[in-house]
């Protein structure tokens, strides 16, 4: 998509970074509000993550305006409020193309462009990133560079609620070298719902002194090393004072220098502040205050429905698609986990932040006294069902698969060691699409399964997702069920909390001589697979414990298993599977096909079941090159002649 150089005159003219710096910085509050129009156009028509970026606009023109980018270093956290950053930086015309199959990742990508330094999916790390940036910068410095380059890490959204943070900032605070790094805190007291927590609080409370800042700096250059006891008594009185007009003295007590906060949409204030930080030394912290969803009034008064849109038109914004829809794996936990609430006074209901995502909302209004928000912090999210568990709780923890990678020495750890009962509800298992490798819950399977005194489910349609919650919420010690991003087959959902028998597969069709055995989202294509081929398929429901038994007895009256799931083949159902035939000294061919030893690329979830051979077309092609000898008849699935 070209731009219109009469609609974006300034921004039109700025293919990167150093011809943003050739205009005057009178003219940089113009190139902003282009920017914004622009945002708003290109994910319009796109689709893609929204507020968070518009929040940042001013932001991302000053930090690029001021430093020599990419030289100097930015860090951005979370990545969904690049998009500003990535049209400044190359990828204006292609913005449009953001989440699509070969199109602009929706995250930075080190293989995307050399002003992405980092790449993030995740929340929290861009403090951690910066430091090690910065120490390795100033320890192997180039001889050709006239100054060390500068580091800045952008934390918002959400993000310094994570104790990643605050592990970076405690290390980089205490260095007797200081590093030379400055943190951009990006305050819009949201995450994708609306933030919460202590720290939210009292960053809500903090207020910032230009004097006192003054009087710092000048008191530094005065007093001289800051380890001689007149600095060091200075420096103690200064933060007792700066305590009488701020709430918090947190960061300053972290060994940084904190400024602010300032608005960050006031571009003269923020370059004014910039410039002074530009000069100090050591770990220096900005703290600026946002509006998610800047400049779109509609955003601005929806942060939640906007964090993230499909492509709409802006002059109307989003407007909701007419008739019934149809339910998601997501929204069928959201009905389960009330009427389970309603039955179990126990039941307490856990999210890292992600209320809307995992469909807790009608929970969260229905059981206020049981639902626990904990921002974004999977670890504790993790840890906190264990200690619930202790005391007679039954917790529920509602995750997506890529989120629970973050807890996963906590589940190990405090919940599975001790067979707690904690049950983990795992959204977007499997291939997700869009939004890319960070967000791919393909792992999960075979980290889940490798845990002792796990049960791990995955369902095969709508219905039996809810019989998989209730099994794994009765079952007592840790039990996980893991369902896709989506909706599924359309099967009608029921209104009990009906169990299913622990460990037993569902023989969906009785063939030969080969059978599927499907795991979770790929039993439909391998039930239209075997009904062409006329081949054995069973829906194996249970990752762990399998059907022990009816995998043996199949063994006995078939020439061939196929193990079919949307996870990584390496460790996952598929291995489980073979490991069971060589326990039982079973000779047996295996064809294993699940997703690729590779972090998928971002493209539709459609389109990368198809790469990984796992759709329909895919496993019938897979088995038909396994089994040459056997070829496909109206009827079926037959000997070829003489073979």
């Amino acid at each position: 998509m070209s731009i219109d150089s009469t609609r974006y005159p300034r921004l039109s003219r700025i293919d990167t970074p150093a011809d943003l710096r050739r205009f005057d910085e009178a003219e940089l509050p113009a190139i902003a509000q282009e920017l914004r129009a622009y945002l708003i156009e290109s994910v319009g028509r796109s689709g893609g993550h929204f507020g968070a970026g518009l929040g940042v606009v001013e932001l991302t023109v000053a930090l690029h305006w001021l430093y020599e980018t990419p030289v100097d270093q930015l860090v951005w956290d979370v990545g969904h409020q690049t998009y500003p950053h990535k049209i400044l930086t190359g990828r204006r015309d292609r913005i449009h193309t953001v989440k699509q199959k070969d199109g602009v990742a929706p995250f930075p990508k080190r293989e995307e462009s050399e002003y992405d330094t980092f790449g993030v999916g995740h929340s929290s790390t861009s403090i951690s990133a910066a430091l090690g940036m910065a120490i390795a910068l100033q320890q192997g410095g180039d001889p050709d560079r006239a100054a060390v380059p500068k580091v800045v890490a952008v934390i918002g959204d959400g993000a310094m609620t994570a104790g990643m943070a605050y592990e970076a900032l405690n290390h980089a605070g205490g260095m007797d070298d200081e590093p030379n790094l400055l943190v951009i805190l990006n305050d819009n007291r949201m995450s994708i719902s609306e933030a919460v927590g202590g720290v939210t609080k009292m960053l809500g409370r903090l207020t910032g002194s230009a004097t006192l800042n003054k009087l710092r700096e000048g008191g530094k250059k005065l007093l001289g090393d800051k380890n001689k006891p007149p600095a060091r008594f200075v420096r103690r009185w200064e933060e007792h004072w700066k305590g009488m007009f701020v709430p918090s003295t947190l960061f300053e007590e972290m060994g940084f220098h904190y400024t602010g906060p300032i608005d960050g949409h006031d571009l003269p204030a923020l370059l004014n502040a910039l410039k002074t930080l530009k000069t100090l030394k050591g770990p220096q912290l900005l703290h600026v205050i946002t509006t998610k969803g800047k400049g779109y009034e509609l955003a601005e008064g929806d942060q939640i429905g906007y964090h993230a849109v499909g492509p709409f038109d802006p002059s109307k914004g989003l407007v909701a698609k007419p008739g019934a829809k149809k339910p998601t794996y997501t929204d069928v936990f959201g009905d389960w986990l009330c009427d389970m609430a309603a039955a179990e006074p126990r039941l307490l209901g856990i999210t890292p932040a992600m209320r809307e995502g995992s469909g807790l909302v009608r929970y969260s209004r229905e059981y206020p006294e049981r639902y626990f928000d904990v921002a974004i912090a999977e670890q504790h999210a993790v840890t906190l069902a264990a200690g619930m568990a202790t005391q007679g709780a039954k917790p529920v923890v509602a995750i997506y698969s890529t989120f629970l990678q973050r807890g996963y020495d906590q589940l190990v750890h405090d919940v599975a060691t001790q067979k707690l009962d904690v049950l983990f509800a795992i959204d977007r298992g499997g291939v997700v699409g869009p939004d890319g490798a960070t967000h791919a819950g393909n792992l999960d399977l075979s980290y889940l399964r490798c845990v002792p005194h796990m049960l791990v489910m995955a369902p095969a349609d709508e219905n039996e997702c809810r019989q998989m919650l209730s099994t794994g919420f009765r079952h007592e010690g840790p039990a996980a069920v893991r369902y896709p991003r989506g909706t599924g087959p359309g099967v009608a959902v029921g209104t009990d909390l009906d169990t299913l028998p622990i460990g037993k597969a569902q023989l969906r069709r009785s063939g030969g001589p080969v059978a599927l055995l499907a795991f979770g989202a790929t039993v439909a294509a391998a039930e239209q697979v075997g009904a062409e081929l006329g081949l054995t398929v069973v829906n194996m429901r249970f990752v762990k414990p399998l059907d022990r038994a009816l995998v043996l007895e199949l063994a006995k009256t078939h020439e061939g298993f196929v193990t079919i799931e949307d996870n990584v083949v390496a460790g996952g159902a598929g291995s489980a599977v073979s490991e069971l035939l060589n326990a039982e000294d079973v000779l047996l061919p295996v064809l294993q096909l699940g997703l690729p030893d590779a972090f998928q690329h971002h493209a539709s979830r459609e389109d990368l079941l198809a790469e990984a051979g796992i759709d329909a077309a895919g496993i019938r092609a897979a088995v038909l090159r396994r089994w040459p000898q056997l070829v496909a008849t109206d009827g079926g699935l037959s000997r070829a002649a003489g073979a």
